[in-house]
């Protein structure tokens, strides 16, 4: 006889296995980027009408001055002579274009570069130090942002011409370290860049304010450092109408007054021999520029994304 307990039954089967329903699966679609023709045709004109004059002014380089008399097309001519267009520009009139090149340089690297160290040191102090009047430097710099620089010509001129500062390189170099719009930009950049936690626990460690702004707030600002010097520099790069009421002496001269003095010259009769001169001097003088984008880059770049995300 056996037990009730122990025989096998129904009760004691073990329960079958229960299948397990699996959720259907979603193909994940990515959306295309829309694309719009009109958007299309209006980019290539205005690539087309940026590039037009670079394109005509490297081929007009190429040219002699018969060349550019008798093809001033967008073409090359039989004669290829940049090479001695070249040569001709940094020999003719003993060499004056080699000084107007390193007149610019000069105002750049004192004038911009103060520019940029200036707007530096400010935008970080106003972005991260409390003080009385601040409002007030606020407005102070959107209204000289608003203001144009053509504006502050003559009287910069009259006042530097009662310091006898005028025909001199600081007539240039002082008004160039003044950059409103290089200023407000840092400002703001540092207000986003430089979290006010890491400057406390920089203090905290013992670090003085110096030793604070070198080592800890200024690699976070080198995007906005880099993009600050790339337009101080190409405003002071391409300034006329300041060197042209300030300065009288060619020697003193930027790129971009000589080259004007050379046009001047090239439109008067029996002076056409130099608008060769002319077009290869303006080729040479926007390549720095262009090498100077093309090496920063990188930097600029990486700054446009800053403070973006929060974490």
């Amino acid at each position: 006889m056996t037990d009730a307990t122990t025989a096998p039954g129904p009760a004691t089967r073990p329960p079958a296995a229960v299948p397990r329903l699996r959720a259907p699966s979603r193909r994940v679609t990515r959306r295309r980027p829309r694309r719009s023709v009109t958007l299309t045709v209006v980019t290539g004109v205005v690539l087309l009408y940026s590039l037009a004059p670079l394109v005509w002014l490297l081929l007009s380089a190429t040219k002699t001055q018969a060349g550019l008399a008798d093809s001033f097309g967008l073409w090359f001519d039989g004669e290829f002579a940049l090479w001695d267009n070249i040569t001709e520009t940094f020999a003719y009139q003993d060499g004056v274009f080699v000084r107007w090149l390193l007149n610019t340089l000069l105002y750049v690297v004192v004038g911009a570069g103060g520019a940029t160290l200036l707007a530096v040191l400010g935008g970080y102090a106003l972005a991260k130090f409390d003080f009385p009047g601040k409002r007030g430097v606020f407005a102070v710099v959107i209204g000289a942002v608003a203001v144009p620089t053509t504006a502050l010509a003559v009287p910069t001129f009259l006042m530097f011409s009662e310091l006898g500062l005028t025909d001199t390189p600081w007539a240039i170099i002082v008004p160039s370290l003044i950059s409103p719009f290089g200023l407000y930009l840092m400002w703001v950049f540092a207000s986003e860049a430089i979290p006010t936690e890491l400057m406390e626990a920089a203090r905290v460690d013992g670090a003085g304010e110096l030793r604070t702004f070198f080592q800890v707030a200024l690699p976070l600002l080198a995007p906005g450092t880099v993009t600050v010097l790339l337009f101080t520099t190409v405003a002071t790069w391409n300034n006329y109408f300041l060197p042209l009421i300030m300065l009288k002496d060619p020697d003193w001269y930027p790129l971009t007054l000589g080259l004007d003095a050379w046009n001047k010259q090239a439109s008067t009769a029996g002076g056409e021999a130099v608008f060769n001169l002319v077009v290869t001097g303006s080729l040479l003088t926007i390549v720095p520029l262009i090498a100077a984008f093309l090496l920063l880059q990188k930097y600029w770049r990486s700054g446009l994304s800053a403070g973006s995300v929060k974490e």
